[in-house]
């Protein structure tokens, strides 16, 4: 067994003879060192070289309640030596499913009263599709099969969840099945020009609108969408969007999906951002913050018109996966729900969000780099631009947001670059001073970028 402490450079040898990682550019990622991760604690990562970096991503969207928190490891623990794993299937439940699922349906939006589980976001989002297509089947309405999401909309890797999301380099690389649709997103920054945000949030609305009268209501299963874009770039919708969308959904009876994968769980100052928007959707995704990434879960919550459907006059429903309710993922569900209520730590994403973003103002504002600084609660963005007044970005081949990434790991702060965009979501659980971190490390990583674009 590898020796961490001696061995980091052995380990990035075979990891590179073996390992195809996520997202990467397997090339580039060869031609350099790859980050060995050794430890973490409270919003604070550990690499193989001891250096510490304020962790102002929670991982991948995903460690609402911060690492190390013990609870949760004895909940896996006590569970493993109990039960480690049996399936849903077959009329089989166990304790920490049921449990967990009578937890998620007190805590939902209204009219959410029954769960469906996978292992991951991604899982969660096939499943609503396939629900949702299946519904209309049930209906009498086979051909109601198209999904609508929206340009940058991000709902996972999967085949059906790259061809439902609007990220071209995806569909590019084969997601891009039939019957799925994009339209425009509420990218105020970009698009909204001469606008207001409330009549830009109607705009960019109603191009679904125009879609329906293109291809047809009665084509339409769902639309889909995040509250808030994530991995699109934190594009917050203005608060004129989602009633506009909710209103068309409902006038030509399309199902509204709502992917709550990011901001589910507090993200957003609230527990899921269908309350934040008064959004009430037909199916919700969650994942990440379900169990902070501890361990992999995903809960797809049914609304009660979709639910009673298929259980009413359904049959089987001929779909599921081995890991649908494993019951170490929910008893560490069950601990990680018990963390964010019984630490205010929804409260906090709100309260500790504004600071971050008043911090960064602070720090960032007038930058010559800087367009603008967005967010709600514990997620946000800063818009790195070449032309603050015009509102223009720089050509993608300059790759300013991956050089600011990197100085900023240099710098010991972990944000992530979508496109130009600076995108952070620290742990719920940061502190004031680690917030004071995030904007001097931030400061400084987007000086080293502005030099840089000067020298270059």
């Amino acid at each position: 067994m590898l020796d961490l402490r001696n061995d980091i450079d052995h380990l990035r040898e075979i990891d590179n003879a073996h390992h195809l990682h996520p997202f990467t550019d397997h090339k580039s990622l060869h031609e350099g060192r790859v980050r060995v991760i050794t430890g973490a604690e409270g919003v604070w990562l550990t690499d193989g070289e001891g250096h510490r970096i304020l962790d102002a991503m929670s991982g991948l969207w995903c460690v609402n309640v911060g690492y190390s928190q013990p609870s949760l490891v004895e909940a896996a623990a006590r569970q493993m030596s109990q039960l480690p794993y049996y399936n849903t299937f077959f009329s089989s439940t166990t304790m920490p499913a049921a449990a967990l699922s009578e937890r998620l349906a007190a805590i939902a939006p209204p009219g959410f009263s029954r769960v469906f589980y996978a292992s991951s976001g991604s899982e969660a989002v096939d499943s609503a599709l396939r629900m949702a297509r299946v519904f209309w089947q049930l209906q009498g309405k086979p051909d109601k099969r198209i999904i609508v999401s929206r340009e940058y909309g991000y709902h996972g890797s999967t085949l059906a969840g790259a061809s439902a999301g609007g990220m071209r380099d995806m569909h590019r690389q084969g997601g891009d099945l039939p019957d799925f649709r994009q339209v425009a997103t509420p990218y105020v920054y970009r698009d909204a020009g001469s606008l207001s945000p409330h009549d830009f949030g109607l705009q960019a609305a109603r191009s679904l609108e125009t879609l329906i009268e293109d291809v047809g209501a009665d084509r339409i299963a769902a639309f889909i969408g995040e509250p808030i874009q994530g991995a699109g770039g934190v594009i917050i919708p203005p608060d004129s969007y989602w009633p506009e969308i909710q209103r068309i959904c409902r006038q030509h009876d399309i199902l509204l999906i709502a992917d709550e994968v990011i901001c589910g769980f507090g993200r957003l100052g609230e527990m899921f951002g269908s309350i934040a928007y008064g959004i009430e959707p037909d199916l919700m995704t969650t994942a990440k913050g379900i169990t902070s990434g501890y361990i992999p879960l995903s809960a797809l919550f049914v609304g009660d018109r979709v639910a009673e459907t298929f259980i009413e006059q359904g049959g089987e429903f001929y779909h599921g996966f081995t890991y649908s309710g494993h019951p170490v993922a929910c008893a560490v569900a069950l601990a990680n729900l018990d963390i964010i209520e019984g630490q205010g730590l929804v409260a906090a994403a709100e309260r500790q969000g504004a600071k971050l973003r008043a911090a960064l103002a602070r720090t960032l504002s007038g930058h010559p780099l800087v367009g603008e600084i967005r967010g709600r609660g514990l997620i946000g963005a800063i818009e790195l631009v070449e032309d603050r007044e015009a509102h223009r970005f720089f050509p993608g081949s300059r790759k300013v947001g991956t050089t600011c990434r990197d100085f900023a790991i240099e710098e010991g702060l972990m944000m992530r670059a979508c496109r130009d965009t600076m995108v952070f979501a620290p742990p719920l659980i940061i502190s004031d001073d680690e917030i004071g971190e995030i904007a001097s490390r931030a400061a400084r990583a987007v000086d080293r970028t502005w030099t840089n674009l000067q020298t270059a």
